[in-house]
């Protein structure tokens, strides 16, 4: 299989899925052929990357699709993620179809809508298209918004309209910003499509015009971060996560954020190579520092477990964000790193989370107890999830957090207590909330339910892993990504 094909399976699987969901969504089959198409379109996925680390970026679709070591690596983890959460999602669902809490339709309007998001994902990932990237974020966000109001009560409809407006406010002035970069590009390139390519736009960004690119970031930075969910742009993201499906919490933390970013960092090499300034980076550190700080304290005064997770995706991508704006090798390579364990382990703790709530039949972190006596695997997949989440050694999040802070000392020394202060109230804040959840009696209120334990334990073990040792490959391809983004 060429690299051409790889991608076309890629992009193409999940899109026949989406489909073939739309007619058996509600069948008992529709679970497996969710988890299926996932696992195909992961296998596919790493095919592509396999010829991308062995040969380099390609271009295929008449320049149309591009892929390079950055945006290979994150199609591997989506799509990983994406399996993952099929199969946590097959329990899930039926535990919550079971209780009426979604019918037959709304079944049926999951499973596709699910595939469909994977899908538009994926396309901004591989699209060597500026508006085009614009396009399938809009397409991300318009199926997620129809997921996040699934269960139709009062809160989940307001979450999703919030979502829809606020995402919708933000994704046009990244329209704005996506015309001016245009504005600037055809002076050197000329009208048509051709300037608006990725590869076009790298190969003459010294050409364009600074100023232009400055502004067209501003609006870039604006319309891209909320999407990220970067304070003051981050009120949907609370909402969004508390009210929807717990699978499509663990894809919107784990999935959807990194790929917003992804295009915030690809703006980012433009603007730096135009105007030779780091005028990028330090609007990046702002938000970044900004969103680290009020995500921390915000998370001390939650009651509703997954809204206090969603406020550690805030601050997480906010350490992601000013490591990308501190730039140089080792605060990207600790940014990279952080996107991948960050992925692994935020979607593992909305698994465990997920069956914690169906446990308890509440969000209600007072009413969550004794899960290590009532299920130990949830209980310990919780709080080991917490212990990755937080820093603490061996995981994979302390040594890119580390990573990130030792370059932080070096290159802006003003900002590592603002980032240490940040990290600490999380940390404490974390801790003391999941210590009562899985500790103490079990209440007499809670229920026994048939967990899907696979996908955390396989998460929890690669962070571990990734905390550990890196392999070779990843390294050289970590390192490969660092270059492309200098």
């Amino acid at each position: 299989m060429d690299s051409s094909t790889a991608l076309l399976i890629v992009l193409g699987l999940p899109l026949l899925a989406s489909g073939i969901l739309a007619v058996a969504g509600d069948r008992k089959i529709a679970p497996e052929i969710n988890i299926l198409g996932s696992a195909a379109t992961f296998g596919a996925s790493l095919v592509l990357a396999l010829d991308v680390y062995a040969e380099g970026p390609m271009l295929a679709g008449g320049h149309f699709f591009f892929v390079d070591a950055f945006s290979v690596y994150l199609t591997v983890l989506t799509s990983f993620v994406s399996m993952t959460t099929a199969i946590f999602s097959r329990r899930y669902m039926r535990r919550e179809r079971e209780h009426g809490r979604v019918g037959e339709a709304g079944m049926r309007f999951y499973h596709a809508m699910f595939q469909l998001f994977i899908f538009a994902m994926l396309l901004c990932l591989l699209t060597n298209n500026v508006g085009v990237l614009w396009i399938a974020m809009e397409l991300a966000t318009l199926s997620t918004v129809l997921l996040v109001s699934l269960y139709r009560t009062p809160s989940a409809i307001e979450a999703a309209w919030k979502y829809f407006i606020l995402c919708g406010v933000g994704i046009a002035q990244a329209l704005f910003g996506t015309v001016l970069l245009y504005f600037a590009a055809e002076k050197v390139l000329g009208e048509g499509g051709e300037a608006l390519l990725w590869t076009n736009l790298s190969r003459v960004s010294g050409h364009l015009e600074p100023t232009v690119l400055s502004l067209a970031f501003v609006f870039l930075m604006v319309g891209y971060g909320t999407k990220v969910g970067l304070v003051p742009l981050h009120n949907w993201l609370p909402d969004a996560h508390s009210e929807g499906p717990t699978p499509i919490s663990a894809v919107l933390s784990g999935l959807l954020l990194n790929i917003a970013l992804y295009a915030l960092v690809r703006c980012k090499v433009l603007v730096d190579g135009a105007t030779h300034t780091h005028h990028a980076g330090d609007i990046m550190m702002g938000f970044g520092l900004l969103s680290i700080l009020v995500a921390a304290f915000s998370l001390l005064r939650q009651k509703d477990i997954k809204r206090m997770f969603s406020y550690s995706s805030i601050e997480h991508m906010g350490i992601a964000t000013f490591a990308f704006g501190l730039g140089g090798p080792i605060a990207t390579f600790g940014a990279l790193l952080h996107m991948l364990v960050h992925s692994l382990a935020k979607s593992s703790i909305f698994f465990t989370v997920g069956h914690a709530s169906q446990m308890h039949f509440t969000q209600e972190i007072e009413k969550i107890k004794g899960l290590f006596k009532g299920n130990p695997l949830v209980g310990w997949g919780l709080m080991l999830g917490v212990m990755a989440i937080v820093g603490m050694p061996p995981f994979g999040i302390f040594t890119s957090e580390f990573l990130i802070l030792t370059a932080t000392m070096k290159d802006a020394p003003l900002a590592t207590p603002l980032l240490l202060l940040g990290l600490a109230v999380a940390f404490a804040g974390l801790f003391r909330r999941v210590q009562r959840m899985v500790s103490g009696q079990v209440p007499s209120y809670q229920r026994p339910v048939a967990a899907a334990h696979v996908p955390v334990l396989l998460h929890m073990a690669l962070v571990l892993a990734l905390g550990i040792y890196m392999p070779a490959f990843l390294n050289q391809w970590f390192h490969t990504a660092v270059e492309l983004l200098k």
